[in-house]
């Protein structure tokens, strides 16, 4: 039987079950909300003379909670008209509807008791053959089944979202004695292609894997935090993206989880477990303190950090270890960053920070072989296979590299003698297998990677590979050619892949070499190209550090002549002889849109944030960008349009510099085209569906376009309209004279300059001549370079 999931029921609506229920709406599903029935009235019923019979105090509970998560930032759906497919109802009057769902989830409060008597409901209601699972975090899932008939075992298991469920890639299963193992296959597959998550098998024990792992990192740190003689700064400094993990790092993420959260679930584990990390389980006495004083974090307002303003200035003071006192510390500075700042592999960087004779390596040594002999000795407990632990790390807290490919960056044979001096051995399994010569956890070869695996002492193909793409994985033989900022890989069938590598992905010179190259190459011997890379980002947009060095120099003809080349390249993309893919995620910014909207189809992962932005800086859109809405204006205008208006939502997407929450906003935004572009959640398999897009098009018999001299422009008609709203926002103190010279320099553009004909046509290059001209004059502009130097030196944007 081919099981679909069509609906999807959510029971219990707080943090966790409105997050889930609103991303099972992002992917397109019928989705069932519910939660208890109040059993009082509040005050603003009781005014309206409701009763507790009225359906919408019935339902007051589960709206509440549903309307404060599509409120939350970031924001739990994708967009907000989606939250419509969401009903929402109590379990009084409306669970007998799971009758018609094909997924139930149960998402209650973390209580055995009541997670049973919820259980007895559904099986009496649900329809036979429909899935049952549990979000617990921590509660044994074996334990739920006790009592319930077989066809309730063999379709139930636990499936652990992270939160917030969209953003957090991690869906741990949880599987019990009795769960049929083609209902762990189907979870897993539909995790990973529909819901975009990264599915982890776990066994059931408590707190699973990631939780298990992640929270004995942070407690050991927490319970020997004194000992290493750095301020809580210096400690979030190295602990968070120098070794690839979230800016947050350690004591910020702790106080945004809440320290009481982050302590039940450590007591949970203490309680729970009898093994040689058991101590480190343990709430220390300073953070005890802080429990029983209720700083629990952000939302207390204090907990490690607390916020203060002094002289109208923020400040982020830390708490003293010993005296329990808030004080302000020092900038962090360490001499080994010296040694790694210019090193953007992450794996080649952590060698020279375990090896800092100072107290930085100190830390790290520490910290690391404590994580490592914890994860060695958690094999086979939590999972038979390693992979498996980094995954969960990987996709649930966020660490770029999980233990076990942590332990590879540093040396597994050179560390496990230090780790032994350092009372820290690791399990007898890593001697076995550095004595059977073989000395790393992973390694690639022939366009797929392995693990070793314990059990045959031999390496075995981590499964999934199939259906997704790896640029990392195809770097040692499939690379066809590069330079210092990208790479153009063969990703086999006739598709070329280049990946851009600069500081967050900006556009350059080399980036704009290796897109020409790429194009040349896929025209002379391939069959289509696509761009996209594994990095945090798609692209941030150009690189104005070079912009801003030719402005300050007054090297005018170069910087013409480098805008000129954006332009070729963007055009010339649209009009090679092979289709153009792009594929973009994270950021696609200014430039890295531009490439994006001259590609001849865009395959964005959802958690897409795309916009141009370059007004912020002091100009407009220089790539193509500016054109690229005049044209795609002057094809969506129909006979009987308010054409102002149609001028003016375009417009505004550019003038306030919006950027798309999703990649479905972009939709909405103009950034990406209904009919052409499209999107897909899973970013494991994103390069993928952007190459089987290629080779469609190349099936259905790809022609170059031809050159478009038809674009219908507004002129004047548009110019109007800029003109007036320019100078009220001005006169009214919203925008400034230099916002307002921007303004109008965009709207001249996008209305096709001076021309008094409405509808008149014109050519892309007339239109690209406009943009690089009033591009130029911007750059002319002292208060254009002041906004670019304060983005460069201080990361802000300036209003002046």
């Amino acid at each position: 039987m081919i099981r679909r999931i069509n609906k999807v029921a959510v029971l219990g609506s707080g943090v966790m079950g409105s997050g889930i229920a609103c991303h099972f709406a992002n992917i397109g599903l019928e989705v069932l909300l519910i939660d208890i029935v109040p059993r009082e009235l509040n005050k603003n019923e009781e005014a309206k003379g409701l009763t507790l019979d009225s359906t919408v105090v019935r339902n007051r509970i589960v709206n509440d909670a549903l309307k404060v998560s599509l409120k939350s930032k970031p924001s739990p759906i994708y967009d907000q008209k989606f939250a419509k497919r969401i009903t929402t109802g109590n379990f009084d009057d409306d669970l007998a509807k799971i009758k018609d769902y094909d997924w139930v989830i149960e998402v209650v409060v973390e209580r055995l008791d009541i997670k049973k008597m919820v259980f007895d409901k559904v099986e009496k209601l649900r329809k036979p053959g429909s899935l049952v699972s549990t979000n617990t975090s921590g509660i044994s899932v074996e334990k739920m089944i006790d009592g319930r008939s077989e066809d309730f075992q063999q379709n139930f298991c636990g499936t652990h979202f992270f939160n917030p469920p969209r953003y957090l890639q991690l869906f741990e299963i949880i599987p019990t004695s009795k769960t049929a193992p083609e209902v762990v296959e189907f979870l897993t597959g539909y995790a990973g292609k529909f819901l975009g998550k990264t599915a982890v098998l776990a066994k059931d024990t408590p707190a699973f894997i990631a939780n298990r792992v992640g929270t004995f990192s942070i407690m050991e740190l927490f319970n020997n935090v004194k000992k290493y003689g750095l301020t809580i700064t210096e400690i979030d400094k190295l602990t968070g993206p120098v070794i690839g993990r979230a800016k947050s790092a350690t004591f910020r993420t702790a106080d945004i989880v809440g320290l009481d959260t982050l302590i039940h679930v450590a007591n949970n584990i203490k309680v729970t477990t009898k093994d040689e990390a058991n101590d480190s389980f343990l709430v220390p006495d300073y953070l005890q303190e802080m429990l029983d004083k209720g700083w629990l974090g952000s939302k207390t307002k204090q907990g490690f950090f607390k916020k203060v303003v002094e002289d109208g200035q923020k400040k982020f003071l830390t708490i003293d270890f010993e005296t329990l006192e808030y004080t302000e510390d020092d900038r962090p500075k360490f001499s080994v960053f010296e040694k790694t700042k210019a090193i953007d592999d992450l794996r080649s960087r952590m060698p020279i920070l375990l090896a800092d004779k100072g107290k930085v390596g100190e830390f790290y040594r520490a910290s690391f072989y404590s994580l490592f002999q914890f994860v060695s000795n958690r094999i086979p407990e939590i999972s038979d296979e390693i992979y498996k632990v980094d995954d969960a790390l990987n996709a649930g807290f966020g660490w770029k590299l999980g233990p076990f490919q942590t332990w590879d960056a540093v040396g597994v044979e050179a560390n496990v003698k230090a780790m032994e001096e350092a009372g820290k051995k690791a399990s007898q399994w890593v001697y076995d297998m550095l004595e059977a010569g073989v000395t790393s956890f992973y390694k690639v070869e022939g366009g797929l990677k392995y693990f070793y695996d314990i059990p045959t002492k031999a390496y075995k193909v981590v499964p999934g590979q199939s259906e997704t793409l790896s640029l990392e994985v195809l770097r040692d033989t499939n690379v066809v050619w590069e330079n210092n900022d990208t790479t153009i890989f063969d990703l086999g069938d006739g598709v070329l892949n280049i990946e851009f590598h600069t500081k967050m992905n900006t556009v350059g010179q080399g980036v704009l070499e290796g897109l020409n190259k790429a194009v040349d190459l896929a025209e002379a011997e391939y069959s289509a190209l696509v761009i996209s890379n594994e990095g945090d980002h798609f692209s941030a947009g150009a690189n104005v550090g070079m912009i801003y060095m030719l402005a300050i120099e007054q090297e005018w003809e170069d910087l013409d002549m480098a805008i000129q080349w954006f332009q070729k390249t963007t055009m010339r993309l649209r009009y090679s002889s092979i289709p153009v893919v792009s594929a973009p995620h994270g950021m696609a910014l200014g430039g890295g849109c531009e490439i994006c909207m001259h590609s001849d189809k865009v395959v964005a992962h959802a958690e897409t944030y795309m916009g141009l932005v370059e007004f912020g800086v002091g100009l407009i859109p220089g790539g193509g960008g500016t054109k690229e809405f005049a044209l795609r204006l002057g094809d969506e205008l129909n006979d009987g349009d308010i054409r102002t208006n149609a001028f003016l939502n375009r417009y505004l997407s550019i003038g306030q510099a919006k950027v798309s929450t999703s990649a479905y906003e972009a939709f909405d935004l103009g950034y990406l085209r209904k009919g052409t572009d499209e999107v897909v959640v899973s970013r494991a398999h994103h390069l993928a569906f952007a190459k089987k897009a290629a080779l469609q098009m190349v099936e259905k018999g790809y022609t170059k376009p031809a050159p478009r001299n038809d674009i219908k422009i507004l002129g004047n008609e548009a110019m109007g309209l800029v003109y007036v709203g320019a100078d009220g926002f001005t006169t009214a103190n919203y925008m400034s004279e230099h916002d307002k010279l921007i303004a109008e320099k965009l709207g001249f553009v996008m209305a096709g300059g001076d021309i008094s004909q409405a509808l008149t046509e014109v050519s892309e290059q007339y239109l690209l001549d406009l943009e690089r001209r009033a591009f130029l004059e911007l750059c002319m502009q002292r208060k254009t370079l002041e906004r670019i130097q304060s983005l460069i030196t201080k990361g802000k944007i300036l209003r002046n």
